[in-house]
């Protein structure tokens, strides 16, 4: 008993912030896909793909798909400007999830403000999205910057791609290794696919309340950050 709980203990403290980080991140998404016409608030190439199929077709939103990609970028930059400025990385780490928070906490008040949404080319689905969207750029550079060690948790495709190198590999040879490997991007994809079930489900039934079930992990994450559990040590 003693030997299989310290298992689980062990597989939840490694897999713990990327599952958290990829339910956040699928149910996100889909709620922002679902209620704002198919705009992504994670997926930027969604976006740009959806935006060039309405140029062709003569569909609605285009402007706001379009518009998505510089504010996205500009997000980037700032966020990326205030960590280079920072001494103290799980700090800045902090300060940064709490800022995805406040966000997600703008994103849900406007969408409860505004909804019903009934014109996808309307400036109130470009306000509701581009918080959304701003809330998961900052988690995206947060990614490639001071949780580098942790795979993406918006975007599957890479992730999908490792699970096969993985799952290739612990055929090829099943070590310990080649298994917590296997768990870890396994536990990625399954925590993108519940959060994206989730999201759609909790929507269909509170809306945009929906979004305040997503913000307690974020917060969960800001306090895991500022006690040192999540960067890697130097």
């Amino acid at each position: 008993m003693e030997n299989i709980e310290v298992e689980s203990k062990g597989f939840w403290d490694s897999c713990r912030v990327p599952v958290l980080l990829t339910i956040v991140g699928g149910a996100i998404d889909t709620i922002g896909f679902i209620a704002l016409f198919g705009f992504f608030t994670a997926h930027v190439t969604g976006n740009l793909v959806l935006a060039g199929a309405a140029w062709v077709k003569g569909g609605p939103g285009v402007w706001i798909k379009l518009g998505a990609i510089p504010l996205f970028i500009f997000t980037v930059a700032i966020t990326k400007y205030c960590i280079d400025r920072s001494k103290i990385k799980h700090i800045t780490l902090c300060y940064l999830f709490f800022a995805e928070a406040i966000f997600l906490i703008g994103f849900m008040c406007s969408g409860l403000y505004f909804e019903p949404f009934k014109d996808p080319n309307g400036i109130t689905v470009a306000v509701t999205g581009g918080l959304g969207l701003i809330a998961l750029a900052i988690r995206n550079t947060s990614s490639k910057t001071l949780i580098k060690h942790i795979s993406p948790s918006t975007m599957m495709t890479g992730n999908t791609t490792q699970l096969g190198i993985d799952l290739s590999h612990y055929f090829k040879e099943r070590n310990t290794e080649n298994k917590q490997k296997l768990q870890q991007s396994l536990s990625i994809i399954i925590g993108f696919v519940i959060g994206a079930f989730l999201g759609a489900f909790l929507y269909v039934y509170l809306d945009f309340w929906s979004i305040a079930f997503f913000i307690v992990p974020v917060l969960y994450l800001s306090y895991l950050a500022a006690k040192q559990k999540i960067i890697e040590p130097i």
